[in-house]
This record gives C-alpha cells, sequence and structure tokens, in this order.
C-alpha cells in the first residue's frame, strides 16, 4: 500500500510550530507494511490544499492528514475533501450531539460555528475524538482511503492508536513487529560486533543505531499476524541480550531515566541530586517518571558557587581544585546525599556554554556518584551549543547512575 501524509497549517509553513506529526506517523506505518512515498505541508489556502489534496489522492493509496479540523474559518480540511470528491457536507446528528455534550459537560457556551466539527460527506465516517471536540473522518471511495485527523498532537495520537492502528492492522496482508534493545557504555560498532552472530538474518533482521541515550538494536520481524511475528524475534531478542549482557538498560519505549528508577527501586534505594550546570535537567529526567516520589529525595540546584558552599560543599575544596573539577562533583555528591538524606549521591558542576572558565574547554562536565562508602566518577568535554551539552551530561549522569546502581561504580 502506498502511502502519503499531508499536514495542514499555516502555523507550520511560518514556522510557529515544528511538524512532528507526519514524523511520528511514519514510524507507525512500517508495522502494517505500508510504504510512505510523500509528505507534504500546505497552510490555510483552499486553493493551495485543493491542489495538493487532488495530487495526494490521484497517486497514492492511503493519504493521512492532520490539521484543519478545528472550528474557526480557517480550518477547512473538510470542506476541501468535500469540494475534491464531489460530495455535500452535512452535519450529523449523532456527531453534534457529542460535541454539544463536550461542551455542556464542561459548562462551556456552545457556539453555532463548532456545528461544522459535527459535519461528514457521505463517503466519511467519523473517528471517535474523547480528547478533543473535532472528530476525525475516515474516508474510502474507488479503492482509496483518506484519514483526517486533528493536528494537536494528544488527540491525533489517540485517535490513531485506538481507532486507525486496528483497522489498518484489520486489512494488512502482513505486520512488521520490532523490539529495541537500548544499550548504554558500548559505542555503535563494538554493539555491531557483539551481534555480528546475529546479523546475517534477513527475518528477523537487526538493526544498530547510535541515538541520545545510547546504542539501540533494533530487532525486526514480519509475518502474517503479530504472533508469529513475535514468535521469529524471541530466540533472537534472547540471544542479543545474552551477547550484550548488563549494557542493555531498557526496550523500546523505555527511558532512561526510567530505567534507572527502574533499578533503584527494585534495590530499595534512594538518590539526592546536586547538579550546577545542568540547572535542574538531572531532576526534571529523573522526576519525569511514575512513581519516582519512591526513590527520589530531591535535588539541589547550586548554580553559584555561594550556593554551593551553603549547601555542604567545603569552601575548601573549592579553593584548592575550583568549580569544575572531580573533587567539587564529589563533594557536591556527597552534600546532597546527606542533606537530603538519601542513599546516593549525584553531584554535577561543569560549563554549558561557550565560555573556557578555569582554563577547561566550553562542555566540561564532571560527575560522581557516592553512597558514603564508594565514589564513582566520569568527565567529559564535548560542545555542540549549551542545549546539546546540557542533554548530554544528562545522559552521562543518569549512565553513571546506573552503572553504579547495579556495582560497577566502585
Amino acid at each position: 500500500m502506498r502511502a502519503e501524509i499531508l499536514s495542514v497549517g499555516t502555523e507550520i509553513m511560518l514556522g510557529e510550530i515544528t511538524d512532528t506529526n507526519a514524523a511520528w506517523l511514519a514510524g507507525r506505518l512500517p508495522a502494517f507494511g505500508i510504504d510512505l512515498l510523500y509528505v507534504s505541508q500546505v497552510g490555510d489556502n483552499p486553493g493551495r490544499m485543493h491542489e495538493i489534496f487532488e495530487r495526494a489522492w490521484g497517486r497514492s493509496d492511503l493519504v493521512i492528514v492532520t490539521g484543519g479540523l478545528g472550528p474557526t474559518e480557517d480550518d477547512i480540511t473538510r470542506e476541501t475533501v468535500a469540494a475534491l470528491l464531489g460530495e455535500p457536507l452535512t452535519v450529523d446528528a449523532e456527531q453534534e450531539r457529542i460535541v454539544r455534550a463536550w461542551f455542556e459537560g464542561r459548562g462551556w457556551a456552545f457556539g453555532e460555528r463548532n456545528l461544522k466539527q459535527a459535519m461528514l460527506i457521505p463517503s466519511a465516517r467519523a473517528i471517535v475524538n474523547p480528547r478533543g471536540t473535532a472528530p476525525g473522518w475516515w474516508v474510502e471511495r474507488d479503492g482509496r482511503v483518506m484519514v483526517l485527523m486533528p493536528g494537536v498532537p494528544p488527540e491525533m495520537y489517540y485517535m490513531w492508536e485506538t481507532e486507525v492502528e486496528p483497522e489498518l492492522e484489520r486489512r494488512a496482508d502482513s505486520v512488521l513487529v520490532s523490539r529495541t534493545l537500548k544499550t548504554l557504555g558500548m559505542g555503535e560498532g563494538t554493539v555491531d560486533e557483539t551481534l555480528s552472530p546475529l546479523l546475517a538474518g534477513t527475518n528477523p533482521s537487526i538493526g544498530i543505531y547510535a541515538r541520545g541515550d545510547g546504542v539501540h538494536a533494533r530487532v525486526s520481524a514480519k509475518a502474517r499476524t503479530r504472533e508469529e511475528a513475535w514468535r521469529l524475534i524471541e530466540p533472537v531478542e534472547t540471544e542479543a541480550r545474552r551477547l550484550l549482557g548488563p549494557i542493555v538498560w531498557g526496550i523500546d519505549d523505555d527511558t532512561l531515566a526510567g530505567g534507572v528508577g527502574r533499578l533503584l527501586n527494585e534495590r530499595g534505594l534512594t538518590v539526592a541530586v546536586m547538579e550546577s550546570a545542568t540547572g535542574g535537567a538531572i531532576a526534571d529526567a529523573l522526576t519525569s517518571v511514575d512513581g519516582s516520589a519512591e526513590y527520589v529525595r530531591g535535588s539541589l540546584v547550586t548554580y553559584a558557587t555561594e550556593t554551593k558552599i551553603l549547601m555542604g560543599v567545603p569552601a575548601e575544596v573549592i579553593a584548592a581544585h575550583g568549580v569544575i573539577s572531580r573533587e567539587t562533583s564529589e563533594a557536591m555528591a556527597q552534600a546532597a546525599r546527606a542533606r537530603l538524606g538519601a542513599d546516593v549521591g549525584l553531584g554535577l558542576t561543569g560549563i554549558a556554554g561557550s565560555e573556557t572558565v578555569e582554563g577547561q574547554p566550553p562542555g566540561t562536565m564532571h560527575i560522581a556518584v557516592t553512597d558514603g562508602t564508594r565514589t564513582a566518577y566520569t568527565h567529559s568535554a564535548f560542545y555542540q551549543g549549551r542545549d546539546a551539552s546540557k542533554r548530554r551530561a544528562v545522559t552521562e549522569a543518569l549512565g553513571l547512575l546506573r552503572g553504579f546502581v547495579m556495582g560497577q561504580g566502585a
């Protein structure tokens, strides 16, 4: 099946928002044996929208559209599809009831312009949207399908996963499933070499990819059903895990912070953080995981030198070794642990910006973890901009914490 994605919205064309919907959808299509051939963006202009919709409908089996389904005058995706197919738009009684109930349930006044969200054409059926007011459309005619969804990502994600994907799976001749093993502590080439006994296979196949949170090994299999595909993957995944060993920290949608959190929970440990250059980003990552209150005692963002001293870092350590140093990061880890009453303390000091500080280059980070008896330490100097430095430091800090909790940091 040949597919095409159309993203609608003048705000995309002006660069006011990034079109993340298209990338997200592109990643979901291979699972159903669907080939994505084109991705296009268009503003809220009737002529240009008709042109691009007509082209997509003429050359693709499946057209996926996001955006332009709201109640305002410039939301004209429905009108464009109706004109393209030469079908009348009419208010559907059931959709009107749903939209009115959505407003009434929140105590909001119902503007009559919202009725356009209840409109359908004969070739369309509504796709429910419990997270918003605009239902989607499933349009089917002449052997082709067009799916219309809102541009608001949470609404689109829900609609796709609960309504669209199951329908595509029912129609698929084969499905593709994947298991991604996420690793940390080994380079891309070394992971590839380690898994070399498995790389010759074609079904399942293995792809190795460097990512911001380590190296990923994706095992993919195609079969008539998901169950058959998972049976193909199982022995290969088992052997890959055996070969890679403890560097595998998670799978699929797992986050590194979530993996670290599971380890802390399993071992009944708590952690406290003192960070400067990352400005709270380590704590943000750790606490972005459900249930993190069980193991995160707290965080101290000690950006100024005086604040580090106030929070328990000995002034003589900083005077002797400098703020940006191994010794200061270790003192920060110990101070965080002691002040917040945690089993493990993590300290980070470094340079997020483009300047040289204390003779050390931009991007320099010193990170330490301690439990009062053992201490683990790492450092790096890698600069690709302030935000990139902070993201990389968070990954390095979480990786060091993970290794330490696993007993590798002595």
